[in-house]
């Protein structure tokens, strides 16, 4: 049960880590640290959750994962692995009823200060026929909750801001465009290692706007480089990112002896072009099935393919992967195409 800005099942916001990992073991659960982070966070693979520290260090919020978390209820709504939809419909609901103001979070998802309670969304993992885990194409529910210090903007105050960053891809926002048909997508044939489209490996940002139809990105986003004796030069910015929303991509560059150079290129799901490699179409489709096509065609040719850690598959050999982004409840391919040198990363 979530006990609201108090704590949640047997855990109390306020606890020491020591303290944590006895109320677990009193609950009946022999808890696993799977991944510490100094005093700021432990994970414990049994029972699923990510526990975070103030000063102190006491307990100041917990992340219940989706795929294997404990269930968490507050009064009779069960809050964790739920479709989406299903469990906002419920809390807007509790929350009407309560008097209790909701709001959108970054996840486009129900966050309720009064309770402590931020809900985030993963894509669905399950045992497939014959035994491993396998990633489905449904989204599910996760929740994190907080005492009273973190309950106004949980997710963009420490120590939870710093552990839980976006993704290399830019966040779905909570009214995404519509997902394009595919008779209205443009199709683009992959060069592995090369480009992919009108796009080639090494272009300057110029040259990518030219061939992208000379319309500017919406977005760019950077870094300040680190001088050779430390500390970040404030005088030098470096491009990292430009987002072409009109043409549904976004071009990823690193610092060349002349600038910038495309260096990788993603193709967004919902709204980017069509794109073929070995016949198979790897966007706007339902992960399973591309998932099964390229492992069909991996049997036949010489074609290694790997998970990374979160699940999007794709080959390091030719440094393309394809990923899951978020439609509704449920996912959609999108794909990341990179040059030989880069290694894939979702940090």
């Amino acid at each position: 049960m979530l006990d609201p800005l108090v704590g949640v099942g047997p855990l109390r916001f306020g606890m020491s880590p020591a303290q944590v990992r006895e109320a677990l073991e009193v609950a009946g659960v022999q808890p696993e640290p799977g991944v510490r982070t100094g005093e700021v966070q432990e994970y414990y693979d049994e029972p699923g959750l990510s526990a975070f520290y103030g000063p102190g260090p006491r307990l100041v919020a917990v992340l219940i994962d989706a795929t294997g978390g404990p269930l968490v209820r507050l009064g009779e709504v069960e809050l964790v692995a739920r479709v989406p939809s299903e469990a906002r419909a419920d809390i807007r609901r509790l929350a009407l009823l309560g008097g209790a103001e909701v709001r959108v979070n970054r996840h486009g998802e129900p966050e309720v200060p009064a309770w402590g309670l931020s809900v985030c969304v993963v894509q669905e993992w399950g045992h497939a026929p014959t035994g491993p885990m396998e990633r489905r194409d449904r989204m599910i529910t996760g929740l994190l909750a907080t005492g009273p210090e973190l309950a106004e903007d949980p997710w963009n105050t420490e120590p939870v801001a710093r552990l839980t960053r976006p993704s290399h891809d830019r966040q779905t926002p909570p009214d995404p465009p519509p997902v394009t048909v595919g008779q209205d997508r443009s199709r683009w044939e992959c060069a592995p290692l090369r480009g992919v489209g009108p796009l080639r490996f090494g272009m300057s940002p110029r040259q990518v706007a030219a061939a992208l139809g000379g319309r500017e990105p919406v977005g760019r986003e950077g870094h300040h480089p680190f001088r050779p004796g430390g500390g970040r030069d404030l005088d030098r910015w470096e491009l990292d990112d430009e987002h072409y929303d009109h043409a549904g991509v976004s071009a990823h560059y690193w610092e060349g002896a002349d600038g910038p150079e495309l260096n990788a290129v993603s193709v967004h799901g919902r709204t980017g072009p069509q794109v073929l490699f070995q016949g198979i179409e790897l966007v706007g489709r339902r992960p399973s099935v591309v998932e099964a096509e390229l492992f069909r065609h991996a049997e036949d040719h010489p074609l290694e393919l790997r998970y990374t850690p979160y699940g999007n598959v794709g080959s390091v050999e030719l440094n393309v992967w394809v990923r899951s982004e978020r439609d509704g409840d449920s996912t959609i391919t999108g794909a990341l195409f990179c040059v030989e040198q880069w290694v894939y990363s979702e940090d």
